[in-house]
């Protein structure tokens, strides 16, 4: 039962579309889900037209409806435009289309349409916990980077010193003696 609820879930998630910054599903998938005609699911919309406010359906466009490449399905050519219904509409089709069939696939549809939220809410975790690593390792580089230029000016400190030294060294070895030259018997 879980695998068919999974497969289930799955089939809808692909038949939501980004429409104008909201997740829908137009009305043909649905009435295919609900195993009816779109014409039927249409009429029941209208009927009950004051259930569907613009935040829960709005019909598309001409160019929405090419956009989204469905002129050229199976549908063939089409006289009016799609209905496209956000979580809440699916969820009120569910009052207008009142069969067990229609109740049944409302409660898959929203479980797909949850299902979508939990997956965007995990990859908004997933990415700030990146971000936060990715800040994370930038401070240990910017640390590490002072750290090694303190270790490079030691060294060559140290090497301008030993330097310094050895330079000292060759003065004195070099340098012109003064006093009194001793003579050899």
């Amino acid at each position: 039962n879980q695998l068919l609820l999974t497969m289930n879930v799955t089939v809808i998630q692909n038949k939501i579309y980004e429409l104008r910054g909201l997740r829908v599903m137009l009305d043909f998938d649905l009435a295919e889900l609900y195993e009816t005609e779109t014409k039927y699911l249409k009429r029941a919309v209208r009927s009950n037209i004051t259930r569907f406010p613009e935040d829960f359906m709005f019909e598309l466009t001409r160019e929405e409806f090419m956009r989204c490449n469905l002129s050229t399905t199976k549908r063939g050519g089409t006289r009016y435009m799609p209905f496209a219904f956000t979580e809440h509409g699916v969820a009120m089709l569910a009052a207008v289309l009142k069969s067990d069939k229609a109740i049944d696939m409302n409660i898959s549809i929203i479980r797909a349409f949850i299902a979508l939220k939990q997956i965007a809410i995990d990859q908004k975790r997933v990415m700030q916990k990146l971000e936060e690593v990715r800040s994370e390792l930038h401070q240990r580089i910017d640390i590490h980077d002072a750290q090694l230029g303190q270790i490079y000016e030691a060294i060559e400190n140290m090497l301008d010193d030993q330097a310094d030294k050895r330079q000292k060294e060759e003065a004195w070895k070099n340098r012109k003696p003064i006093g009194f030259k001793k003579e050899k018997d």
